[in-house]
């Protein structure tokens, strides 16, 4: 085989046209991009954006809270209610600058304790309905119904994500490197050919646009520009899919909306506070985005990057020092026309009586209310596109949580 593994299968089947010239008349073009990050594994919000406020947090949690800031191991004072892990500190300049707001209590009104369905709604974004066949990503993509050029939507993961999945053209690969033909000239020709030759049967002629699509991302490979300025990914698979975006994001190749996961985020034991599993995690998620944000450079002032998970943790940790699945959640949002330094949303509090089913962080905020700003106030999708993105759901500003500058 010349195609290193899983490259040609993630080209979303039926959808590789041809793309190389509007390739060529969007570069130069500022495009709104939107960078979603999914943490996959339901992150314990609690103790990624602290509380350390309410007193309740840390009777809750008696061996893994956060301590207070200004003590050893304390949280990142935000605005003397809520804080940052202090593993997250790399983060805190993006706050000053204001260019980081979190969205707190937030996620599905939907009370499944399921990953696989709470991810299922969240990507779809039809919280209760798993027959939406596809993303709310892909259907940002079909509703704007621009020129269909597979790079507007690219996922860097080794599956196409639910988000993306559709009928609009959207890719998704392991890396941007990976996503080539290997071999000499002439074993590249003969493979092409005898792949067309299958491929054309079901995929109505677009076999020649996708080896476009991989010769186009093995070139950008080789001339990808370097981070800027002291910028450093971490060297897991995260950092790296997250260089591969801002890479593809300064290669201006029509690319409007990017997919990456962070995975291994369900602790139910042995969480740990500001040391142990979670830290770890933390570390590397902080870093990953803070390498991002600088490497962008220019290009954060029209980008937004957007966190999300697919239901918190029990506000009590368990027996095991961890936290069971939950239900309220944290949700970051960063960018240059962020409106930041607040965390927004109505804080419903951690008293017993004021949790979700008496054991949960409760949502004040659904999750499509931040998602459907972030499509019309950032990416410019009008009312009627936005209807189209949230099938069932009534899209209303007046529920936005006003993350944009005017």
């Amino acid at each position: 085989m010349f195609l290193k593994s899983g490259a040609m299968a993630l080209v979303t089947l039926g959808f590789a046209p041809s793309f190389l010239a509007r390739t060529v008349e969007a570069a130069g073009t500022r495009k709104k991009l939107l960078i979603a990050i999914f943490q996959r594994g339901a992150v314990d919000g609690l103790n990624m954006v602290v509380p350390f406020g309410e007193d309740e947090y840390h009777r809750a949690r008696p061996t893994i809270a956060i301590a207070r800031p200004g003590r050893t191991d304390g949280a990142v004072d935000l605005d003397g209610f809520f804080g940052l892990h202090p593993r997250m500190a790399v983060l805190k300049p993006l706050w000053d600058q204001g260019h980081l707001a979190v969205v707190h209590a937030s996620g599905s009104h939907d009370a499944t304790r399921s990953h696989f369905d709470a991810q299922d709604y969240m990507e779809s974004a039809t919280p209760g309905v798993k027959s939406t066949r596809d993303g709310w990503l892909n259907r940002y993509l079909q509703a704007v119904d621009e020129a269909r050029n597979p790079l507007r939507g690219v996922a860097l993961t080794r599956q196409m994500p639910r988000a993306l999945q559709g009928p609009a053209s959207a890719l998704a690969m392991g890396s941007v490197s990976s996503f080539a033909v290997r071999g000499d000239m002439a074993a590249k020709a003969t493979f092409e050919a005898a792949y067309a030759g299958a491929a054309d049967r079901v995929l109505n002629g677009t076999a020649a646009e996708a080896f476009d699509a991989m010769r186009t991302l093995a070139r950008e490979a080789g001339t990808r520009s370097r981070p800027l300025g002291l910028t450093s990914y971490p060297r897991s698979p995260f950092g790296q899919a997250l260089q591969e975006i801002a890479s593809l994001a300064k290669a201006d190749v029509g690319l409007e909306v990017a997919f990456a996961e962070s995975t291994g985020w369900d602790h139910h034991a042995n969480e740990g506070g500001a040391t142990g599993q979670m830290a770890n995690r933390l570390d590397d998620f902080s870093h990953g985005i803070a390498a991002l944000a600088q490497d962008l450079g220019d290009r954060l002032a029209d980008t937004v990057i957007l966190t999300m998970s697919e239901f918190g943790r029990a506000v009590a940790e368990n027996g095991s020092r961890g936290t069971d699945h939950g239900h309220g959640n944290a949700m970051m949002i960063i960018g240059g026309a962020v409106k930041g330094r607040r965390v927004l949303g109505e804080w419903p509090g951690l008293a017993r009586e004021r949790r979700f089913e008496a054991r949960d962080l409760a949502v004040t905020t659904d999750f499509r209310d931040v998602f459907a700003e972030v499509v019309t106030a950032h990416l410019g999708a009008s009312p009627a596109a936005a209807a189209r993105v949230f099938p069932g759901y009534r899209v209303d500003p007046a529920r936005f949580r006003g993350l944009f500058r005017a």
